[in-house]
């Protein structure tokens, strides 16, 4: 016997009343109790006691007006919101649960897993959607909540450096978890990832341990080590911080929080991943002081900034920027877009995420989750009036026809591509189905780029390089085009220097980093060339025709002048002994 029987053996319902209720539920996929509600045919509470009956649950009719924050916090709003349950009271390890369909079997799973993970059984009641939604308005105190926790990592984020009780490098594991508790020490943790100037936070669970690194001037460094049993609270707190479901363990999540400090507004991308051992989460620090650099910063060589502000005068065209994961491209688009941004235009950008907030740019973030793609976005762009347009990332054939075609008409377009070098992005675009003979005249400048780790001032030592690294560094500079080769002052006798390390760099030697670019500016046979003979070889002659520097170069030219180490240059390039 199913609900609607019961209801007419009840003679809560007539035959025909269920026939039309279940003609309904078959066409609108709704739930039975929705539909009569709907239809007024039963009042709510006398509905879901006759539910209680069937279903042989208890049914609870009154709830208190205000609920413990710590008990409703047990069930997530989201979890609430799509499950239909709410936790209700907590007392000796029982979690009493309101739910409004407790024969949902997805419902019941989220319940046990939720429960598993607070280490307490449970007790269900049935309730109303009435009673439900008011419980829900109650999560407004869970969100007052989160505010007060932003606001105390604010407060503990701006102490005086000189107060703090410890200094995570010369702290053991017991003496953090002693002195500081969950919210000071992830606090901590944050602070000492800007003021030591990381890009990322690395918060990882081992068999034995909680491990904390760093990602400095490119290089992870552990930090940290905390026993395993403090991984849940840890995680959990940045979960909040971060608005993201603390219940849910089982797929990665993304989220990110702000925060004042130093008078400065910095931003946290967080980003969790499931492994067999717990939770991971990565922290991109995104700190606009680091961010907001000219051209002139970025490392650029003289003749290189030259080729750039001529590209900042193009009305229309294509700009990108290549290289792997982490080298600077979107710093360099970023740098681009504050020259080019100005009150006579209308600069639209497309990323996925937004990393720093200009002011003045119209900034949209990307959500394939709702199918808001690049490809679909750059449609809308379009229709917006822009001048100049920024797209992420161009990673398929529609979004490099779409990009292409915008450059065409009259715009001009900045996005990055994934290339081991400048030359590499004709054929890449060829590869992705764009027909070569629109590459040439859309296409305007490729920007090329590594970081590399920047020499210590403090410490960095004059050596006398071996016979191979000074044969690589001088075969280098001697092939570099005339008038770049006139401006290089080369060492008699020949040194170079390398990393020591000391107070000022925290023994590590460098300090910062820089990028070596290449920089490919397109002209007519280039153009030529790509629509007639695209292979690479040909491609290179003509750019050093143009006398385009390298990477190779460029990293070679940073080198004699002591900004960088030739192993960093070796790491990053492909030059090898």
């Amino acid at each position: 016997m199913n609900f609607l029987q019961f209801l007419v053996k009840e003679k809560k319902l007539t035959i025909q009343q269920a026939e039309k209720i279940s003609q309904e539920q078959a066409k609108s996929g709704s739930r039975l109790a929705e539909i009569i509600l709907r239809k007024k045919f039963l009042p709510e509470g006398e509905l879901f006691q006759l539910k209680s009956k069937f279903l042989s649950f208890p049914f609870k009719e009154k709830i208190p007006d205000i609920i413990d924050p710590r008990i409703l916090n047990l069930v997530p709003f989201e979890t609430a919101k799509q499950y239909q349950f709410v936790a209700l009271t907590h007392e000796k390890k029982v979690m009493t649960v309101g739910m409004v369909y407790p024969q949902d079997i997805q419902a019941q799973e989220a319940l046990r897993f939720l429960s598993r993970q607070n280490g307490l059984s449970y007790k269900v009641y049935l309730i109303t959607p009435s009673i439900l939604n008011r419980i829900l308005g109650y999560y407004q105190t869970a969100e007052k909540e989160v505010k007060k926790a932003l606001s105390s990592l604010e407060k503990e984020l701006d102490e005086n450096t000189a107060k703090k009780k410890f200094k995570l490098s010369k702290t053991t594991s017991e003496r953090v978890i002693t002195e500081a508790p969950v919210i000071k020490m992830v606090a901590v943790i944050l602070r000492e990832g800007v003021e030591g100037h990381a890009s990322d936070i690395h918060v990882e669970p081992t068999i034995q341990y909680l491990r904390v690194r760093f990602r400095v001037d490119g290089m992870l460094h552990s930090s940290l080590f905390l026993p395993s049993q403090v991984r849940a609270a840890i995680v959990a707190r940045i979960k909040i911080l971060s608005h993201l479901r603390i219940d849910e363990t089982r797929v990665p999540q993304d989220g990110r929080f702000s925060t004042r400090y130093a008078n400065r507004q910095i931003d946290f991308r967080v980003s969790t991943f499931p492994t067999t051992l717990g939770e991971k989460v990565a922290i991109r620090i995104l700190d606009p002081q680091q961010a907001h650099q000219n051209l002139s910063e970025l490392g650029l060589l003289p003749g290189q900034v030259e080729l750039l502000q001529k590209a900042t005068k193009l009305s229309f065209g294509l700009i990108l920027s290549t290289g792997p994961t982490g080298s600077g491209k979107t710093t360099s688009l970023y740098s681009l877009l504050r020259k080019l941004n100005t009150d006579k235009v209308n600069v639209v950008t497309l990323e996925d995420p937004v990393e720093y907030f200009i002011e003045g740019v119209n900034q949209s973030q990307i959500r394939p989750e709702i199918d808001y793609t690049f490809n679909r976005g750059l449609r809308q762009i379009v229709r917006q009036d822009p001048d100049i347009i920024m797209v992420g990332e161009i990673r398929d054939k529609e979004t490099a026809a779409l990009a292409n075609h915008a450059a065409l008409t009259g715009h001009l377009v900045l996005s990055t591509l994934h290339t081991n070098d400048a030359i590499g992005a004709v054929p890449r675009l060829i590869d992705m189905g764009l027909p070569a003979f629109l590459i040439g005249p859309a296409l305007k400048v490729v920007i090329a780029q590594r970081l590399v780790r920047q020499l210590c001032p403090h410490c960095r030592k004059k050596i006398k390089p071996n016979s191979a690294v000074k044969k690589l560094i001088l075969n280098q500079i001697n092939t570099l085009p005339p008038r770049i080769r006139e401006t290089i002052s080369i060492p008699s006798p020949f040194y170079i220097w390398e990393p020591v390390g000391c107070s000022k760099c925290n023994n590590q030697g460098y300090k910062g980093r820089t990028a070596i670019f290449e920089i490919l500016e397109m002209n007519d046979r280039l153009a030529d060339l790509i629509t007639t003979n695209p292979t690479e070889e040909k491609l290179k002659e003509e750019a050093q025709k143009q006398e385009m520097v390298t990477m190779a170069q460029s990293g070679a030219i940073k080198t004699i002048q002591g900004i960088t180490s030739a192993e960093e240059v070796l790491r990053v390039t492909d030059l090898h002994l």
